[in-house]
């Protein structure tokens, strides 16, 4: 069993930057991949960003491409989201999730965060 716990999330402005992270229970983060899904107010959950076990391979939406990096500390448990240029359309509740390889569809995951919400003002 895995807990995962995100934080970070807020309020910023258009242009601005925020950082996500999500802290995970257990002694195997390192076998976990790790992906950032969002979901914005109407709309159905989407992927963000994944990243394998080792953190050597990332996946990134188009959506966020360049501007979002995906980053995961296995000696803290720990994977993180920078957000830069963040845009009014970014504003959404961001969750953390777990799986055993890297992947990028929300059935592949095992374990869910409660989410954190994040919004970008114009």
């Amino acid at each position: 069993q895995v807990q995962l716990v995100e934080s970070g999330g807020g309020l910023v402005q258009a242009g601005g930057s925020l950082r996500l992270s999500c802290a995970a229970s257990g002694r195997t983060f390192s076998r976990y991949g790790m992906g950032w899904f969002r979901q914005a107010p109407g709309k159905e959950r989407e992927f963000v960003a994944a990243i394998s076990p080792s953190g050597g391979i990332t996946r990134y939406a188009d959506s966020v491409k360049g501007r979002f990096t995906i980053s995961k500390d296995n000696a803290k448990n720990t994977v993180y989201m920078q957000m830069n240029s963040l845009k009014p359309e970014d504003t959404a509740v961001y969750y953390c999730a777990a799986t055993g390889k890297i992947a990028t569809k929300q059935y592949e995951y095992d374990y869910w965060g409660q989410g954190t919400q994040v919004t970008v003002s114009s």
